[in-house]
């Protein structure tokens, strides 16, 4: 029995990340900011493309999985696959010590919870 829609997504993205779930390397966090240092090839995947044209500018990889539909850890192995390949580079949140160890920037934290509520 096919259940239309629900069970064509897994597939797709096993196809997208050659059976990957997460990136074997890199670990992102959310608002890691991931900027293009080229510009798309005619036989890139559709989705790199995407990737590369919307970070442009400074794009948080939350905002990428977002932008493309796709669970974040999907949206980490791509942008995984063309930062190795040089083709992004990424800038990852700076930690601020903080009474209990590392935490991130409450400063930060704010501007990017004001950015997503004004989406």
């Amino acid at each position: 029995m096919n259940r239309s829609g629900r069970d064509d997504e897994p597939d797709r993205f096993y196809t997208l990340t050659g059976g990957r779930a997460a990136p074997t390397t890199e670990e992102f966090d959310p608002v890691t900011l991931v900027v293009s240092e080229c510009a798309p090839t005619p036989a890139m995947q559709r989705e790199h493309v995407a990737i590369l044209t919307m970070c442009r500018e400074p794009t948080a990889v939350v905002e990428i999985a977002a932008e493309l539909r796709l669970p974040f850890g999907i949206a980490t192995v791509l942008v995984a696959d063309l930062l190795h390949t040089g083709k992004v580079t990424v800038r990852y949140p700076e930690l601020a010590a903080g009474p209990y160890g590392d935490t991130f920037d409450i400063d930060m934290l704010e501007k990017v919870l004001v950015g997503l509520r004004s989406l």
